[in-house]
């Protein structure tokens, strides 16, 4: 995607160097303003190009942030709330410039109550670190987008991955929030009980938001015991379809499936190179089960039964941790498998959602336009909830891949609205998808644009991602 393409956002100059003069008043050297700091902060794993902020600064207390927002919003200076950086379009980049508020800091767990089955931790937390310091209480948290992405911008994506089949993902799984508002104001989203009708959902509301509503500083989560067994696998399939019906099938029946992932025939040649595997090169399903050692022994027989059904096979299932685990990081390193098929090219990483049982149809065809137009691309899925990722990879030196690829993603977006689905399933839609959002929701996108200036009427949170200013 071209700047010019991109939503325009009025820079204030003199706005940022007031601001600036008074964070260095106040914190000095803590205010970081050195380019490379700066890019690092427009970086992310997409390929739309960076707009870097004119500032990043790493708040470690509430206060912080609550003061730094304060101080832009007298001067209306844009504030762009930062995590990992490992979101996919757009989210970071700074379009009118303003103050990178780098949350990587606020990153302690703030209490752990087991009895409850939650936790509350500050915003920097990642899901690796969190789950590393449950692993002695028989509990863990389940959303695994793949890349260790902080907590706070795991909620503010909306994320989910490859267990959202079986325990949802970011908005089913965040009890309350606690966020600082573009007035600098403190609010409570809710409180730890796991159900209420007290006025509006603010927590859902700000959950996905993209930090264009407030910051968030501090996150309740809902947590579930450790599996008493687990097991897992990979079956080959002979074609993209009975795969999928494959999928189709398993859910239909009830099988309590917790992953069950969609690997195409180029993504499997990829990642046996990658991450020196042998499964066979054709269309498969990675699948996990969690629950009794007698129950995964059976999910297990259904699901192969399920495949034999389908001209898959055989599945070759264990339930030993260290073949799972190396499985599982074969597919979570599949997008780096999937770039080294072409070196010196970038990915355009891009997913759509649709009804499951449309799954077949949109996949089978997608892959007809990838071979169409000559592409090299591969599609991965959480396809268990109908959401698949397609890699197109491209070389950012020829303005023709660029529009090739960028033809084909409006493609892949159109032929999932026309089957009632949706743009993203999970990346969101920062500034790569804000016109598919508007093809997707039409009017209702004008109701969100006026929950936005409501909130923050003077644009300063994240400006120029999601809804974008009003049309006039």
């Amino acid at each position: 995607m071209a700047l010019a393409e991109m939503e325009k956002v009025l820079r204030n100059d003199e706005g940022i160097r007031l601001v600036l003069d008074l964070l260095r008043q106040r914190y000095g050297e803590r205010l970081v303003t050195g380019h490379s700091v700066r890019e690092q902060h427009a970086h992310s794993t997409s390929y739309i190009p960076p707009q870097l902020p004119d500032a990043v600064f790493a708040p470690r207390t509430v206060e912080e942030v609550q003061e730094v927002v304060r101080m832009c919003a007298e001067h209306r200076v844009p504030v762009i709330p930062f995590g990992t950086g490992s979101s996919l379009e757009g989210h970071v980049n700074a379009p009118g410039g303003g103050i990178s508020l780098d949350l990587m800091n606020m990153n302690r767990i703030l209490s752990v109550n087991a009895e409850d089955l939650d936790c509350t931790v500050e915003p920097g937390v990642t899901r690796e670190d969190l789950n590393h310091y449950l692993r002695d209480t028989g509990l863990f948290f389940p959303i695994d987008p793949g890349a260790n992405a902080s907590l706070g911008g795991m909620a503010s994506t909306r994320a989910s991955g490859t267990n959202a089949v079986r325990y949802g993902t970011m908005r089913d799984n965040v009890v309350n929030l606690q966020a600082v508002m573009p007035d600098g104001r403190l609010i409570t989203t809710a409180r730890r009980a796991r159900k209420t009708s007290a006025g509006y959902d603010l927590t859902r509301l700000l959950v996905g938001a993209e930090g264009t509503l407030g910051v968030i500083t501090a996150l309740t989560l809902k947590l579930y015991g450790i599996p008493q067994a687990i097991s897992g696998g990979v079956c080959p399939f002979p074609d993209v379809e009975t795969a999928c019906q494959a999928v189709i099938t398993t859910i239909q029946m009830g099988v309590p499936v917790a992953r069950i992932e969609f690997v195409n025939a180029l993504a499997m040649k990829a990642i046996n190179a990658y991450s020196d595997l042998s499964y066979p090169e054709s269309p498969c399903l990675f699948v996990e089960f969690h629950g009794s050692d007698a129950g995964v022994k059976e999910q297990a027989e259904t699901f192969g039964e399920i495949a034999e059904e389908f001209g898959g096979g055989p599945f070759q299932w264990t339930s030993v941790a260290e073949e799972r685990t190396r499985l599982w990081k074969a597919r979570h390193n599949a997008y780096w498998a999937c770039v080294a098929l072409r070196p010196g090219t970038r990915g355009l990483s891009t997913d759509v959602c649709v009804p499951i049982s449309r799954l077949a149809e949109c996949i089978v065809e997608t892959e007809a336009d990838i071979a169409r137009e000559g592409l090299m691309a591969t599609v991965l899925g959480h396809v268990g909830d109908g959401n698949f990722h397609v890699l197109v990879l491209m070389d950012m030196e020829d303005p023709k891949e660029i529009e090739q690829a960028e033809a084909f993603v409006a493609r892949l977006n159109k032929r999932a609205l026309a089957m009632d689905g949706t743009c993203t399933g999970e990346h969101g839609i920062g500034q790569g998808k804000m016109r598919f959002l508007e093809e997707e929701l039409g009017d209702a996108v004008d109701v969100m644009r006026a929950v936005k200036e409501a909130i923050d009427p003077l644009n300063i949170m994240n400006p120029g991602k999601i809804v974008g200013a009003r049309r006039i």
